[in-house]
């Protein structure tokens, strides 16, 4: 390997240190509380080692965000192509529980960590090619186009917002509180299931026959 590769290497390995580093610390600590100098002691590099990757603790959160809402995007990407609405809602639901589950960390910054304005700004998206909420809110604009949802429930965006909130719920308790000897866990996959279905059967308009 040439001393180019080499450097290119090493600087794109020491920028994932910094970002996995900052992730756990704004997970555990919150945005605020957390400093670019303790974000450079967590992994033993110098504070002007860190602000030559990024300029500062906002920009490092701006990308962090970036990267782990595009991962939960590209995911949900693979199930557009599913032509009925409410099978394509179901799978969502799976899709959405799946990627918390293999990336809890990821999961704690994206959905329950205070974030600055400015950085929620950059990473909303209203287009369903790109933002997963925005995919989320298309399929049930399309479940209640197609006549398959109860009237009481034909808002596309407060179905999208009950959807969420469930799911949300339950893998915000699974996260936090898996340790807890309490509570006794089920598999997550199969509880998201029925978590799914118990809500499709309540807003799902009754097929004649």
């Amino acid at each position: 390997m040439g001393s180019v590769e080499r450097r290119t290497r090493e600087r794109t390995e020491t920028r994932q240190r910094i970002l996995d580093a900052a992730r756990e610390m704004f997970v555990e600590l919150g945005y605020d509380a957390t400093t670019m100098r303790a974000i450079a002691d967590r992994i033993e590099y110098t504070p002007t080692a860190i602000y030559h990757h990024f300029r500062n603790k906002e920009a490092l959160l701006a990308e962090l965000c970036a990267i782990d809402f595009r991962a939960l995007g590209a995911a949900f990407q693979k199930i557009g192509a599913i032509e009925d609405p409410i099978e394509r809602l179901r799978r969502s639901g799976q899709t959405y529980v799946e990627f918390g589950l293999r990336h809890p960390m990821q999961y704690q910054l994206m959905f329950m960590t205070r974030k600055p304005t400015e950085v929620l700004n950059g990473i909303r998206s209203t287009d369903p090619s790109e933002g997963a909420y925005a995919f989320l809110q298309q399929t049930c604009a399309d479940a209640i186009a197609a006549g398959r949802i109860r009237p009481e429930y034909e808002d596309p965006n407060e179905l999208a917002l009950i959807a969420w909130s469930a799911l949300h719920g339950f893998l915000s308790l699974r996260i936090v509180k898996l340790d807890d000897d309490w509570i006794k866990w089920t598999d997550p996959k199969t509880t998201a299931a029925r978590i799914c279905d118990a809500l499709l059967e309540g807003v799902l308009l009754e097929q004649p026959g």
